[in-house]
């Protein structure tokens, strides 16, 4: 186990780049499963989740060559299907959520999968049922088996079919996606998730031969095709990485520039930072936030108080929530989040509470912080990452916090941050990684 020591209280300053997508990278990396030539993919985050997965696929039979860093070519032309069904297999799946997206394109491609409880971040329940649901409209069907425990997925044929899926599900709407593009006929997924990695996997796709038309909304229409060939694919840059860099700007920052941040596949963000106060100042593809030594909490225009929840895209990612509600914490005036989708994911706020944090945990989905406005500084401490966005904004507050903090449990953090500590202290943050004795 290993831990951060953070000295808080250093500014930020200076140009940082943000790394490929995760949640992005999770979806087309199991993509290639689909077809038997190569695919090249650039961009890939060197973070924990990515590089389980990517060994989950040498496990499998998937040649996998690094041809630079953070570049990669995969072949999925010997898939080894009888490791698909052993217990090794199934135990290394339930120790990776995405592991989860592998179902889809091995159903999609070998008319089977075999289905273990994935792990991923302890944040409350995670249904798989809008995948499960998807699979079965396709024509697949389920066997128990008792003495494994785990669920087989077969289908002698997948069939295009109309669907409403129960709810906007990324990982669910990729899953469907990738099981429908070899399957027969034609396949319409109404109420599909149309976030910007969605879309980037339906345009691998579509460059794999596949025929997807309604890319960028929630009606998606695939018409089934024999097979898919080979392509080249490069991941964008994580929006969540982006808004975490511009909470340390707001708390901590003297002038941080975020080189090539993919403005126009931010959607909502920069206004949700706004609306907390923060300057965010757009300079072509990059983001440019300078020292923020006020900022005020803006309100609805009746005067009411300012709430923040998560949605659906084009709404605000679940996944920020954590960090924007450390900037408020800073922050001039009261804020309400609403964290509708996981309830566990809130919890960490009692760590902030004990450094000196004004926040009210209404229940295990809605938070009210009371900023400080910089008249009071959190209290340095120590604390455990209990996921990879809380994590993160743990860190956030441990730089704002003059003295020396504690973050154990880092794996948390390294399975979604690149080599996090080196590229905060090359903008003047103090940040050591140590082993636990």
């Amino acid at each position: 186990m290993e831990s951060f020591l953070i000295e808080g209280g250093h500014q930020l300053s200076g140009t940082i780049m943000p790394q490929g997508a995760k949640n992005e990278a999770l979806e087309v990396i199991s993509a290639i499963i689909l077809t038997k030539e190569e695919v090249i993919m650039e961009n890939v985050p060197n973070i924990l989740d990515v590089n389980n997965l990517i060994q989950l696929l040498k496990d499998i039979g998937v040649k996998v060559k690094k041809l630079a860093p953070n570049k990669y070519s995969f072949q999925a032309d010997e898939i080894n299907l009888e490791y698909l069904e052993s217990a090794e297999f199934v135990k290394k799946c339930a120790s990776l959520r995405g592991s989860v997206l592998m179902y889809g394109p091995l159903l999609g491609r070998f008319g089977l999968a075999t289905i273990a409880k994935p792990g991923g971040d302890k944040i409350g329940r995670r249904r798989l049922d809008t995948h499960f649901i998807g699979f079965k409209n396709l024509g697949a069907r389920f066997i128990y088996l008792e003495d494994r425990g785990v669920y087989e997925l077969k289908a002698d044929k997948l069939v295009g079919t109309y669907m409403l899926l129960d709810e906007a599900s990324v990982t669910g709407t990729a899953n469907i996606i990738m099981a429908a593009v070899l399957a027969e006929g034609t396949t319409t997924i109404y109420n599909a998730a149309c976030e910007p990695y969605i879309q980037q996997l339906c345009k691998m796709l579509n460059g794999m031969g596949a025929k997807i038309s309604g890319i960028a909304s929630n009606l998606l229409t695939i018409e089934g095709v024999k097979e898919l060939h080979g392509t080249s694919h490069k991941i964008l840059p994580d929006m969540i990485e982006v808004g975490s860099f511009i909470s340390m700007a707001a708390m901590v920052g003297d002038g941080v520039r975020i080189k090539d941040a993919s403005v126009e596949n931010l959607g909502i963000m920069l206004d949700i930072f706004r609306r907390l106060g923060v300057q965010v100042m757009v300079d072509g593809d990059d983001l440019f936030i300078p020292r923020q030594d006020h900022y005020v909490i803006d309100s609805f225009i009746d005067g009411s108080i300012m709430t923040i929840s998560d949605a659906p895209w084009p709404g605000l990612s679940p996944d920020l929530i954590s960090v924007l509600l450390v900037v408020a914490t800073q922050a001039q005036g009261s804020v309400l989040f609403h964290q509708k989708m996981f309830e566990s994911r809130l919890f960490f706020v009692d760590k902030l509470i004990d450094m000196g944090a004004q926040i009210i945990l209404c229940d295990p989905h809605r938070a009210v912080v009371i900023g400080h406005d910089h008249q009071r500084t959190l209290r340095a401490g120590r604390m455990s990452s209990p996921d990879i966005r809380a994590g993160i904004a743990l860190l956030i507050a441990a730089l704002s916090a003059p003295g020396t903090s504690r973050i154990d449990n880092i794996a948390q953090i390294d399975r979604g941050y690149e080599n996090i500590e080196d590229r905060l202290n090359a903008l003047g943050a103090n940040i050591k990684r140590v082993m636990n004795k």
